[in-house]
């Protein structure tokens, strides 16, 4: 029998990524990757992110946020999903901050500048290749030697890399549309160089203030918005100077709004999170799941 049989869930959205968020802290059970498998399939709830909610594990947390993409595999971080998860759980409480746990670190959400936005302090992005991580050494992570195409003329080429709680790559073109992600997203995805796989973004920097972007997701493939993308774009056009450390990212599911602040290197990402429905997940979904 499956923890999931006929619980109740919400689903989501975080400007175009579908999320649905389970709340098990009050069960000592947990989602298998068949288990978040099947919840995606056509019969289920399709989804980009499945947010689990389990017992906190650390004092003054209110949950251990476990993340999942729709093949199944875990993600260490989810920022459109964690807005999600902020606005369920303000609405439940009555709060309007709170700290949760996931495997990137405690990530403190708390009520944006209007009732209909949430921030999420995403940590401090990682730049050193071990951390990304890659495969092997480059020193200026700014850059790395990574291309599509023929060598003297490559269709994408020298990509900007960083971590944001998982692996980024952000190729800098001039037109974000100009170019085929779905067939390059998966080759470039589980390039050799990227030993955990990694999300890969077109992103165009129109002004110093705002940049546009799609992103192929790691386990979820071509989706409307990835919060961790846009804050490892939003960093990585700040690092090459190209921008300054508060911009204004356009998603092809909505906008959001990044920081990275200056006093601790934190990436503060505000944006909405819009409830779509309840329901409770059907137990046939789960009988072939071993």
């Amino acid at each position: 029998m499956s923890v999931l049989d006929n619980h109740s869930f919400a689903k989501m959205n975080g400007i175009g990524n579908e999320i649905v968020v389970v709340d098990l802290r009050d069960s000592s059970g947990s989602v298998s990757p068949a288990e978040a498998q099947a919840v995606a399939s056509p019969q289920g709830v399709p989804y980009d992110q499945l947010m689990v909610l389990q017992p906190p594990r650390v004092a003054g947390t209110e949950a251990f946020v476990r993340i999942y993409n729709n093949d199944g595999s875990e993600a260490n971080a989810c920022g459109n999903g964690m807005r999600c998860v902020a606005r369920q759980t303000f609405a439940a409480s009555g709060k309007s901050a709170l700290t949760f746990q996931t495997r990137a670190g405690l990530i403190n959400c708390w009520q944006g500048p209007s009732p209909d936005l949430f921030t999420v302090d995403m940590g401090a992005p990682k730049f050193g290749w071990q951390d990304i991580p890659l495969a092997e050494e480059f020193r200026d992570t700014r850059y790395i030697e990574l291309q599509i195409g023929p060598i003297d003329n490559p269709i994408l080429h020298s990509p900007s890399v960083a971590s944001m709680g998982n692996p980024h790559a952000i190729f800098w073109v001039d037109d974000i549309h100009a170019y085929d992600l779905e067939r390059f997203g998966p080759l470039l995805e589980n390039h050799p160089i990227f030993p955990e796989r990694a999300n890969i973004t077109l992103a165009h920097i129109v002004d110093r203030d705002h940049i546009v972007m799609r992103t192929w997701e790691r386990g979820a493939g071509l989706t409307r918005a990835c919060g961790s993308a846009a804050c490892a774009t939003a960093v990585s056009a700040a690092r090459l100077k190209r921008t300054g450390r508060t911009v204004h990212m356009t998603l092809p599911g909505g906008e959001l709004g990044i920081e990275w602040r200056e006093s601790d290197d934190h990436v503060l990402m505000t944006g909405p999170a819009t409830f779509e429905y309840e329901g409770r997940f059907d137990p046939a979904l789960f009988a072939d799941v071993a």
